[in-house]
């Protein structure tokens, strides 16, 4: 059946300014990290992206190794695009990284020149694209001159390859000397994406701050730490779940040692009236500095769950008090 999206698609999403960009990003996008492989059914990945660009979600962020197997979520998104997104190109916001193991041989992985052009022209092929939106350094080289890997950057957006330039997974010392060097060479960075939850603060120490310094937009990927912000596990663990699969990134072990935690949070959540998982990225949200709220998502039945955190995204000091002390342990 022939894709036509929904008219009333950017009714309900509320939209932030990227930085100091031209760009806005929807306040919840979605990320092709999981869920979007060969290993996955494509007709539900498929009904979980069309739904998201129905919903108000513009921005799609994908990267050079998703899967798996590496490179398949690309293919199953240059497929949307071909068959049912193509027409909506001009209304889409998409990106992709390279930093990850992709290929063997000295020019697979890392943040050299090289590898970082290579990856962009086997994404665009992947993806059945002219250019993305932003193309990301996934994560500093330590053995790579950061000049060298900003002027990678540099030159696709000069080739039209991409239109803006970002970086992923940097800490605060170098995310600032990359937005520096970019800036010098005429093209600006303009957004990180980094790790962000309640189990894991650590931009907190630093990185919010240079963002907000160098004007630089931010999205958090992993807002459920992968899975653990959620309903899921509070009665076991099941078979579908990331733990229970093999290509999964969590394991039994962080669920129970994560778990007198999540009980209580769970608890707080349901007393604002929502499940654990919008609690979490309403968290998020509440922090005007979090230009986007990066989610995956199993099912649509699970994305339109997380697109609810939108509906409540104000705490009371009381809440907040209640959040903290959940999460230092007390």
């Amino acid at each position: 059946m022939e894709y036509r999206a929904q008219s009333s698609r950017y009714e309900q999403m509320q939209y932030r300014r990227c930085g100091k960009s031209g760009i806005k990003l929807p306040e919840i996008s979605l990320g092709l990290w999981h869920n979007f492989g060969y290993v996955d059914r494509y007709d539900t990945s498929r009904d979980i992206v069309l739904k998201a660009f129905d919903r108000g979600i513009t921005h799609f962020d994908l990267a050079n190794n998703y899967g798996p197997p590496p490179g398949s979520a690309e293919e199953n998104f240059g497929r949307m695009m071909q068959n049912d997104l193509h027409p909506y190109r001009d209304e889409m916001l998409i990106s992709t990284k390279a930093g990850y193991l992709m290929w063997p041989g000295p020019y697979g992985e890392w943040g050299s020149k090289k590898y970082l052009v290579s990856s962009l022209d086997q994404s665009l092929k992947r993806m059945k694209l002219d250019y993305v939106d932003i193309f990301y350094s996934h994560r500093p080289d330590p053995e790579t001159p950061l000049e060298e890997t900003m002027a990678a950057l540099d030159l696709v957006v000069r080739q039209g390859k991409a239109l803006y330039a970002g970086i992923s997974n940097y800490p605060a010392d170098v995310t600032h000397r990359a937005a520096d060097i970019l800036k010098e060479m005429g093209t600006p960075c303009i957004i990180h994406q980094p790790v962000y939850n309640m189990f894991n603060r650590w931009t907190e120490d630093g990185l919010m701050e240079v963002l907000e310094q160098d004007g630089l937009g931010c999205i958090t990927f992993s807002p459920l730490a992968q899975g653990l912000l959620t309903d899921r596990y509070l009665h076991g663990i099941p078979a579908d779940s990331r733990v229970g699969k093999q290509t999964g990134f969590l394991n039994e072990d962080r669920v129970n040692q994560m778990l007198p935690q999540i009980i209580k949070l769970n608890g707080i959540a349901v007393k604002r009236g929502q499940s654990l998982a919008q609690m979490a990225i309403a968290w998020l949200l509440k922090d005007k500095r979090v230009t986007s709220v990066l989610i995956g998502a199993s099912s649509v039945r699970q994305l339109e769950n997380n697109l609810g955190a939108l509906e409540n995204k104000q705490f009371s000091q009381e809440e907040l008090t209640a959040i903290g002390l959940v999460l230092e342990g007390k």
